[in-house]
């Protein structure tokens, strides 16, 4: 490719970005900024992760601001043929517009481009590099190998509540909690962030942007990537799967509604819509790590506002919408507050379950269920009955039940539990 193309597309994207910093408002996100700031003193690479659209290159530039920094992102049809023998003539580019000290490099989505890893192995010995890309599984090839110590892996996911009433310049402050007149201001906004979900670009285009944003994972993500041949079947069975949220998966059923013979191409496909960061699976908890393997899972949208755009029914969906909510903020916690290590689900062999289970190292550190009304007598006591039956089953005793209003602590058969809305368990830090 030649490089006077390039040095075009190069500048392109710079003005782009430094347009979309001039008119936008940024919001600084959740993640440790000031860990990979320090990280990033010294030669080593930087590796931001996560679902297409949710802020990376936003992130990546941020973190670079005031520095002579380069930028390229592969995701730009205008790099259609580029090939691993151009990888010479882009950093030849950066030298020609951003002079030969130019230390501080950012490529996004770069693993569309072969032989990728050899670029940046040979680049993260003198530069401080930041590679974006929408795939978990961005450094399992050789770069991880190479880069044993040398590079630092974070996730980033859609907007958090938290972010999100920043976006709506709503802020919060410790005594809003008890504010009667404050409260119903922040339930009104939860109810439009589980229906909009956190996607920035919704707050720009509208909450059709998110059926984009899917269509754009499926087709470039994925049919592409992987060259599934049996386009129709995925596309059906991703719709299926992701406004199925909070269910249970199972391959040999989803093989047979979608007549797909193999179960493994089936596991392949639920693979693909995981690692482009479209749904999480859980696993069911077992101290055997074989019946974690062979157990049912469940299955997360990345966003409220994604399932929404596939399943189209919000109001039906509220309850499951809230657990879909609390899945994704714990896994924030987890990446970004290293919180915990692990989340499971936890379900007896007479089906009593507990939505979500924390683990830290060997240790069962949080037991949560989640239920929008607890007024129906049995409906509560069927949800405490399975957490008390998980508590002496994990050896917990930090019980949440998180609904849409209660907000108290009581104490039944000696355990405390704790009843907490969902608006309020999401803006705790």
């Amino acid at each position: 490719m030649e490089i006077e193309k390039i040095k075009n597309i190069i500048v392109g994207q710079k003005e782009d970005l430094a347009d979309f910093f001039k008119r936008k408002k940024i919001v600084e996100r959740e993640v440790e900024l000031g860990q990979f700031k320090k990280f990033l003193a010294h030669p080593n690479v930087l590796v931001i992760t996560g679902p297409r659209r949710a802020g990376k290159s936003v992130l990546a530039v941020t973190l670079f601001s005031g520095k002579n920094y380069g930028y390229l992102n592969f995701d730009d049809e205008r790099l259609a043929g580029f090939e691993s023998d151009d990888f010479n003539a882009v950093l030849e580019a950066f030298y020609d517009l951003n002079g030969a000290d130019v230390e501080y490099l950012i490529f996004d989505e770069i693993q569309n481009i072969p032989n990728w890893e050899l670029f940046i192995n040979r680049l993260r010995r003198t530069k401080k590099i930041i590679i974006t890309g929408s795939n978990a599984n961005l450094l399992s090839g050789e770069l991880a190998t190479h880069l044993t110590g040398r590079h630092l892996e974070a996730v980033l996911y859609p907007f958090s509540f938290r972010e999100y009433l920043k976006v709506r310049k709503m802020e919060i402050a410790k005594e809003d909690f008890y504010s009667t007149k404050k409260i119903s201001q922040i339930k009104k906004q939860l109810q439009k962030y589980l229906a909009d979900g956190g996607f920035p670009e919704t707050f720009l285009f509208g909450p059709a942007m998110v059926s984009k944003i899917y269509d754009d994972v499926i087709t470039k993500d994925i049919l592409l990537h992987y060259g599934v041949k049996n386009k129709k079947a995925f596309r059906e069975l991703a719709n299926y799967i992701v406004s199925n949220f909070g269910k249970d998966l199972n391959y040999r059923k989803l093989g047979t509604v979608f007549a797909i013979k193999n179960v493994h191409t089936v596991k392949n496909y639920v693979e693909y819509l995981r690692t482009s960061f479209l749904i999480f699976v859980l696993e069911k908890f077992s101290y055997k790590l074989k019946q974690q393997y062979i157990t049912s899972k469940k299955v997360y949208g990345v966003d409220t506002g994604l399932v929404n755009s596939v399943a189209f029914q919000v109001s039906e969906n509220s309850g499951r919408l809230m657990e879909n909510a609390v899945m994704i903020d714990l896994m924030r916690r987890k990446n970004y507050f290293k919180e915990f290590t692990e989340v499971y689900y936890w379900r007896d062999y007479t089906g009593k379950e507990v939505d979500f289970v924390l683990k830290r190292g060997t240790k069962i550190v949080e037991l949560i269920q989640v239920c929008q009304n607890l007024t129906n007598i049995e409906t509560k006591e069927r949800e405490i009955r399975s957490l008390f039956l998980a508590s002496e089953e994990l050896n917990c005793n930090t019980l949440i039940i998180i609904t849409a209003d209660e907000d108290k602590v009581e104490k039944i058969e000696g355990k405390k539990i704790q009843f907490i809305p969902l608006w309020k368990w999401l803006l705790q830090k």
